[in-house]
């Protein structure tokens, strides 16, 4: 049967072409909030309602995916929120298949990017037919219906069929509230925009007396009642207090601390029963919950093709299936696309361990880890087999990396990461590497050099176009290749460069790229920095510290105007004396440091270094801090 009751989309498009403000602007017109409960919930660099986590905020980007629930006419539609970043795609991947149709956003100057192609592509693949929004036509530059022709050929290029061709397209501007289906008539709310999703989304066809089957898309956690796991119900109806089954699919039975498998060892209790290949374990729901609004409510019971969220199943993960406990029957697990890059994550062995964080331990960050991959499915875990202190993180991109490592250091952790580096596959007996789609639009008289730095880093171009004074270009380019570009993009392009990148393919590898081309300052003492040490080292490159800041032997202080390294003091006093001489005691006016955020020192670093977070400080640093133990290793590796 079909529940005309109910509608399940989601907000899918690129980073930054407006689906949390789209989501804000619905949610104060759908008449279910007064504006003063919202405007006190607004926060960060957009003034968002949804992006509501501390990092979304900072970074005025989406991160985690959201679910709201708002009642139209009678019928209520559960919206989820998705990311827009190509690094956080697993989110979009798992979300989608909560969803009966999607809105795909695309901005109305820009056009469809990376992240608009690889979205659409899930989209189609979960059998979804999206409703097109040309979002932001208020932009002096925006360009709706040669954007729409950009769209309408790229549904032709992902092998859409003739009834998805034929989509429905809405004209809006999100930040004001406006839609319209035509724009020759005036946009004037958002109305337009809730019919279509009523007209076009199709409702759930379910079985209500069917077993139950739920899907756990997501978990929660919760200091008072645990683990939530949040999915839709796809068949039958899930009651408080119902005893039910857990359902794991085959292929993850066993795997405590497999990559990418999730939680660690399984508790005590009933022991498992097999069912299909893999584990049975039967448990009672103790409290039910659905959406509504921005939050939810306790509820008796859900039926089928609504989203809920089920409390009392401690030893759920992700990818398993709620069942009937007299009829259990799995449904097909998520699959998720493989990450591209990994990065060693180890203790922190500095001499300032322990001085700014809590949690230190190999033990402490096994365990963080382990509780990450519980709801982060698309990140690896592999433990070194050579160091027991060391892990090999692998993800999607160095953003998904680095925001595990930012909510860890604001968590108390200290540790020390390696370069990130590219995960290459054998295929047919060859070596394959991920090749990345790369979009840099950039003012046309950089167009040399943004050639110049991507070819050096054996990009490939595929299309050149110039709008105005501004070019379009579009490559493929190694994944390896784009450490570190985007600072050197702005440097050369004067800071107007924009690029996005997105997964392409695995393709053989072309070849070696040059790594950094200078050295760097390396600290021979432990101590604090004096003006005067630094005063003298400023003609010998650039520096990472200024004065009177606490550094070790082996930090990197700076980079080193040549290729090589170069061992420096940084701590040494000026002698006292009882002559005094004109000019002995002149002002020493220091350069600023160059300030190293998190991303910028992990794109730095070379093989033998490292980057050492804590709560109050990033510091790069060699992997050996003695010099003879690097001279050593480097004879080491030349033999």
């Amino acid at each position: 049967m079909k529940r005309t009751d109910l509608r399940n989309i989601a907000i899918i498009a690129h980073v930054d072409h407006g689906k949390t403000t789209l989501v804000d602007q619905m949610m104060r017109q759908s008449g279910l909030f007064r504006s003063e409960e919202l405007d006190r919930l607004v926060g960060g660099q957009h003034g968002l309602i949804l992006d509501s986590n501390d990092l979304e905020r900072e970074r005025g980007i989406t991160i985690l995916a959201k679910n709201i629930a708002l009642t139209v006419a009678g019928t209520k539609i559960n919206i989820i929120d998705t990311p827009g970043h190509a690094d956080f795609g697993g989110e979009v991947e798992r979300v989608l298949k909560m969803a009966d149709g999607c809105l795909l956003l695309v901005d109305a100057a820009e056009g469809p990017l990376p992240q608009t192609r690889f979205v659409l592509r899930k989209a189609f693949d979960c059998g979804l037919r999206p409703i097109v929004v040309i979002n932001k036509i208020d932009r002096p530059d925006a360009r709706p219906m040669d954007v729409l022709n950009e769209v309408f050929d790229l549904f032709v290029a992902l092998d859409a069929d003739e009834a998805t061709l034929d989509f429905p397209t809405i004209y809006a501007a999100g930040r004001d509230g406006i839609a319209t289906t035509d724009l020759s008539i005036p946009a004037v709310d958002f109305k337009p925009l809730f019919d279509a999703i009523l007209k076009y989304v199709p409702t759930p066809e379910v079985d209500m007396d069917a077993p139950l089957q739920m899907l756990t898309i997501s978990l929660d956690y919760s200091d008072y009642v645990g683990r939530i796991a949040i999915g839709r119900v796809n068949a039958g109806t899930i009651r408080r207090n119902q005893r039910v089954a857990i359902v794991r699919p085959p292929s993850s039975v066993g795997q405590a601390f497999q990559p990418g498998r999730v939680g660690p060892p399984r508790q005590a209790g009933k022991p498992d029963l097999q069912v299909m290949g893999g584990k049975r374990i039967d448990v009672q729901v103790k409290q039910l919950y659905t959406f509504d609004r921005l939050g939810r409510i306790e509820t008796d019971q859900v039926t089928a093709g609504d989203i809920c969220a089920v409390v009392g199943l401690e030893q759920i993960d992700i990818g398993d299936t709620i069942a009937d406990i007299d009829n259990p029957v799995a449904l097909p697990p998520i699959t998720i696309d493989e990450p591209t890059l990994d990065m060693l994550f180890r203790i922190n062995d500095s001499p300032f361990v322990g001085q700014e964080g809590t949690y230190v331990t190999s033990r402490q960050l096994r365990d963080r880890l382990m509780k990450e991959l519980q709801s982060n499915v698309a990140l690896r875990v592999v433990p070194s087999e050579e160091k027991r202190d060391e892990f090999y993180v692998s993800g999607r991109g160095l953003l998904h990396l680095s925001i595990l490592i930012e909510t860890m250091r604001r968590e108390g952790f200290e540790l020390s990461v390696g370069k990130p580096r590219v995960i290459y596959r054998e295929k047919n007996g060859q070596t394959t590497e991920p090749i990345e789609y790369l979009v840099i639009d950039v003012p046309t008289m950089h167009v040399g050099a943004v050639m110049e730095l991507v070819g050096y880093r054996k990009a490939e171009c595929l299309k050149l176009e110039t709008r105005a004074d501004q070019s379009h270009v579009e490559f493929t380019i190694p994944a390896r290749g784009l450490i570190g570009l985007r600072t050197r993009l702005l440097n050369a392009t004067s800071g107007q460069a924009i690029m996005h990148h997105t997964f392409y393919d695995y393709q053989p590898t072309r070849g070696p790229i040059p790594g950094r081309a200078n050295g760097v300052l390396v600290s021979i003492e432990t101590g604090r920095t004096t003006a005067y040490a630094l005063d003298g080292k400023q003609d010998r490159g650039t520096l990472f510290v200024g004065a009177g800041e606490n550094v070790y032997e082996g930090q990197i202080v700076g980079e080193h105007c040549r290729d090589n390294d170069l061992p420096v003091n940084i701590c040494q006093e000026k002698k006292l004396t009882n002559m005094r001489a004109s000019g002995s005691d002149k002002s020493v006016i220091l350069k600023p440091p160059r300030q190293m955020t998190l991303e910028l020192a992990l794109e730095y670093i070379e093989d033998n270094e490292l980057v050492e977070i804590t709560p109050t400080a990033i510091r790069l640093r060699k992997m050996y801090l003695k010099e003879n133990e690097r001279k050593k290793q480097a004879r080491h590796g030349a033999g």
